[in-house]
């Protein structure tokens, strides 16, 4: 059977106020909330900023699968320009059905304290990613928001928070207390999941 080679780009705008360099496969985006920087070296693809600024991204004469990591490359730059733009936040619940969950942000926002966990006198300790914070909104009862500009840490920060409260040794049908996102996307603009 023939194998059909492609070449397949993907061209992402550069919004106003942002400032992008791009040399030999790594990013460095830097906007009015910071500067983020990437490294694409594993992925054997060109990545350049054109003339009609924008980022294009591309790979040429390769088979349909490998040719799938430019819209995945092209996806990560435009989440480092919303980043460096809005920033992004996930909001998280604490759900508990006897034992009240309790959990308390400390060192101004880099480390999160859960308490009385169905129960259990153990503390639970989560240190957020660097680059993010963690902080209890005004006004709400049993939330947490996780906010910053780098999309990884603020996912990887819930995540971690997510698994110190996971129900082990019973049956997660029942026992649904834990600390889940309910909410995610651009400050502002954040999607119910």
């Amino acid at each position: 059977m023939p194998v059909i080679l492609m070449k397949v780009s993907k061209e992402v705008p550069i919004p106003a106020d942002i400032k992008v360099i791009v040399k030999s496969r790594r990013v460095w985006v830097e906007g009015p909330l910071g500067k983020l920087y990437r490294d694409f070296k594993h992925a054997m693809v060109t990545i350049k900023k054109t003339k009609n600024n924008t980022v294009l991204v591309e790979k040429c004469f390769d088979k349909k699968k490998r040719c799938a990591v430019v819209k995945t490359i092209a996806g990560h730059i435009q989440n480092m320009f919303v980043g460096v733009t809005k920033g992004f936040r996930y909001k998280m619940k604490l759900v508990y059905a006897h034992f009240p969950i309790n959990a308390t942000v400390m060192n101004d926002g880099k480390k999160l304290q859960v308490l009385n966990y169905i129960g259990q006198k153990n503390k639970r300790t989560v240190h957020v990613r660097p680059g993010c914070t963690i902080n209890e909104p005004a006004g709400t009862k049993d939330e947490l928001w996780i906010e910053g500009n780098d999309i990884d840490a603020v996912s990887g920060s819930a995540s971690a928070v997510w698994q110190s409260c996971r129900v082990t040794d019973k049956d997660i049908r029942k026992f649904l207390d834990g600390i889940y996102v309910y909410a995610k996307g651009p400050k502002g603009d954040e999607q119910a999941i």
